[in-house]
């Protein structure tokens, strides 16, 4: 494993993550406006353009073996990016867009909590009682709705199962801080081949209808399943993954923010108060990140 980075440095790479956390506060308002496409295909076309991000770069700088890497490193890689996308796509099919992406985006609070099972780590009374309160926060928010509606319960298990994949992927990229970031330009364009093929064996075809649409697509693959990718992979291998996994709480309030804005959703109650508890068991549980630093 690579020596880790300090001072500066190590400040920059944490800037540089949540750059990232900013893109991806715009990927359940892009997906809900890129029209009725199927998860897979939209997983696929997506990542299809990510990964020609990459490969433009890895030709500009001429590291074309940043792609060759062991068979563990394109697990953890394309399990992660292909695992997140799909059941976050998902949720957004099969649920409302601002609950699902509420209880997907609880990976950051997971990250804090999960990391304090690492070496040198340990597992205190707030991060429990964080993770109660953004557990409380995700049954405000959920409850009504699965009560109304328990059609809309496959979404939010998968929305829950986005923020378990994406939490456990980027632990275990800190465990490879060694490997370059340009390689996640193959993970990603391998995630897009096996997005494909599930499509082609699983979905019936459909394509966005209008221009509106298409734009939605493209701003996919080139912000939130696009360059955010690369910023993020750089920020949790060399930067502070904790203090990322405390900054990127500002995400589920700039999605809901951007969904409601955009249209997609209306404000109510639940909402408020399931922001409140998810925001707050966060910070709670990011509190000797806080005081440390």
């Amino acid at each position: 494993m690579a020596e880790p980075v300090h001072g500066a440095d190590r400040r920059q790479a944490t800037a540089v993550g949540f750059i990232a956390v900013l893109m991806w506060s715009m990927l359940a308002g892009l997906t809900a406006a890129s029209g009725p496409m199927p998860p897979f295909l939209l997983t696929s076309v997506a990542f299809a353009i990510s990964g020609m991000l990459g490969l433009i770069w890895l030709a500009a700088t001429d590291n074309w073996s940043h792609l060759v890497q062991p068979v563990r490193v394109w697990a953890v890689g394309v399990g992660g990016l292909f695992g997140f996308h799909f059941f976050y796509f998902t949720a957004l099919r099969g649920a409302p867009p601002v609950e699902a992406s509420l209880i997907a985006y609880l990976w950051p609070l997971l990250i804090v909590v999960f990391s304090a099972f690492l070496p040198g780590e340990r597992l205190r009374w707030f991060h429990a009682a964080g993770a109660l309160l953004g557990l409380i926060g995700t049954i405000v928010l959920a409850g009504r709705s699965i009560v109304a509606d328990a059609g809309s319960i496959p979404g939010y298990s998968a929305a829950l199962a986005a923020a378990v994949t994406w939490s456990i992927y980027s632990l275990l990229s800190r465990r490879l801080s060694s490997i370059p970031t340009g390689a996640v330009a193959g993970f990603c364009l391998a995630t897009a081949v096996l997005s494909a093929s599930a499509h082609c064996l699983l979905e019936e075809t459909g394509w966005p209808a209008t221009t509106d649409e298409w734009l939605a697509v493209v701003g996919l693959g080139l912000m939130p399943v696009g360059a955010a990718f690369y910023l993020w992979d750089y920020g949790v291998k060399h930067g502070d993954i904790q203090v990322l996994g405390a900054s990127a709480y500002a995400a589920p309030l700039l999605s809901t923010a951007i969904l409601i804005a955009a249209g997609f959703a209306v404000p109510t109650w639940s909402i408020v108060v399931a922001t409140v508890l998810i925001g707050g068991g966060a910070a709670l549980a990011s509190k000797d990140v806080v005081q440390r630093r």
